[in-house]
């Protein structure tokens, strides 16, 4: 949630309030965005789920991300 906030702030987003139902395209965010977050993500947690596994897909609401990360950790 924090990477999601700072990252609004440093490009300049008005982000919608983060719930786990919020859809991801009506987050306020952009592409470049959600690439800066996967990244700083990647770097402080040392995961990518969007690698490690094969049938991976970009998820439709925040709490699918956040589920993602977690199912990935496991």
């Amino acid at each position: 949630m924090a990477q999601f906030r700072q990252v609004a702030r440093e490009q300049g987003k008005r982000i919608s309030p983060l719930t786990d139902d919020l859809e991801l395209l009506n987050s306020g965010l952009d592409s470049l965005c959600f690439a800066i977050i996967v990244t700083r993500l990647e770097g402080s947690l040392e995961l990518d789920p969007f690698s490690t596994s094969e049938d991976a897909r970009f998820p439709v609401t925040l709490g699918e991300f956040i589920g993602l990360y977690e199912h990935a950790a496991k």
